[in-house]
């Protein structure tokens, strides 16, 4: 399963797209089965999860709801192979394969008509703002259901603290962008991932090289000459690997959120639509199989520094490394965030906050000038040190 990454779409490509149609006064209900909503038992509005308090609030009237759950239910690993087997009757069965990426959804407070495309699975009305999501996109029988959710952490405000420091702390970053900052809004995104968990066992054979100096000249020409000699080394060990994660959505530019990592596991809790309330969340669009095969770069990574370190020496040949994965498991997880995409200069830069950390990653726009001044410097250093080390 050993291969690149995808090539990522545009940023736009899974942004839900909605449809301007008439409604009438009241507006249709939705369907239990298409659309969720959380209305508020005191005015009527609609609630959303409220991250101070990690509960369902109303905007309005200030109305809180707890978000319920089985006291007794734990985030539990899945079987990957049993996972993979049923997806795998499911594509065989013409009915099943059915796509479920394009749905419409009716607004239950104004009536208007949604249609979700591509992985988006929760929005908000664009005409009377009430939050909205589909539901069965996370319960199908026909994709990976979600196991857990990391609620967020992180407000907002917080986030947008976090933001001003990070871009006061950038190197050759231009003056105005340091006193302006990066100005844009936030959107809070549950970003789908995987965790694979599995016990290796790793046969390997390579290398020990040990250095040694020999001394080589006469007079003014004599220097010491480094050599090395080699010495065979092979051994096996064991390692489990526990949720290595791995971001299952190509919407974003990979190396930029996976900088955001690690997320703290041990605050998932059992999904729960509730905590999707007011903010938009994506389905996977990476599947179970091919996420594993990224899992397994990683792992492999890993094995192969745990092999040069068994091998010692001054430094290592590496001639096989031989890998038996045993006890694969893995969990559906949406992890939150919150993106920016802000402007600077007629360009865009894109943002992220790890909304459980608070930890910030993002693009950012370089002063050229401060580089080639710096450059010059150095470049002044160097010779300056060999003048001086002429005389």
């Amino acid at each position: 399963m050993s291969q690149q990454p995808p090539p990522l779409p545009p940023n736009d490509a899974d942004e839900p797209i909605f449809l301007d149609h008439s409604f009438d006064g009241e507006g249709e209900r939705i369907d239990d089965e298409n659309g969720h909503i959380f209305p508020c038992e005191g005015c009527g509005s609609d609630l959303v999860f409220n991250i101070n308090t990690q509960k369902l609030k109303c905007p309005h009237c200030g109305f809180e709801k707890e978000i319920g759950f089985d006291p007794d239910q734990e985030v539990e690993e899945q079987d990957i192979y049993g996972m993979l087997a049923h997806l795998q009757e499911l594509r065989e069965n013409p009915e099943a394969a059915s796509d479920e990426r394009e749905q419409e959804v009716r607004c239950e407070s104004c009536g208007s008509t949604l249609l979700f495309v591509g992985t988006v699975t929760s929005s908000e009305c664009p005409y009377c703002a009430s939050p909205i999501q589909l539901e069965n996109a996370h319960t199908s029988t026909k994709r990976v259901p979600v196991d857990a959710v990391l609620p967020f952490l992180i407000e907002q405000q917080v986030a947008r603290q976090n933001l001003r420091a990070w871009v006061k702390s950038l190197w050759f970053a231009p003056n105005e962008f340091i006193e302006k900052g990066a100005e844009g809004t936030f959107h809070g995104v549950y970003l789908p991932y995987f965790t694979f968990d599995s016990m290796t066992s790793t046969r390997y054979s390579g290398q020990r090289g040990e250095y040694y100096y020999v001394t080589v000249g006469s007079g003014k020409n004599q220097r010491r000459v480094r050599h090395t000699r080699w010495y065979p080394a092979s051994g096996a060990f064991q390692r489990f690997f526990d949720d290595v994660v791995i971001l299952a959505s190509q919407g974003l530019p990979r190396t930029l959120i996976e900088e955001l990592e690690p997320f703290p596991m041990q605050k998932l809790v059992p999904f729960r639509h509730a905590y999707l309330a007011g903010f938009t969340a994506r389905t996977y669009d990476i599947e179970l199989d091919d996420g594993f095969g990224f899992g397994k770069q990683r792992i492999d990574a890993e094995l192969h520094s745990d092999v040069c370190r068994r091998i010692g020496g001054d430094t290592q040949s590496v001639d096989s490394i031989n890998t038996k994965y045993d006890a694969i498991t893995y969990k559906h997880l949406l992890l939150p965030l919150w993106l920016m995409t802000y402007k600077y200069k007629g360009e865009l830069y894109q943002v992220a906050v790890n909304a459980s950390t608070g930890e910030v990653n993002g693009e950012r726009p370089y002063s050229w000038v401060k580089i080639l001044f710096a450059s010059l410097l150095a470049g002044a250093i160097v010779i300056g040190g060999l003048v001086l080390g002429n005389h």
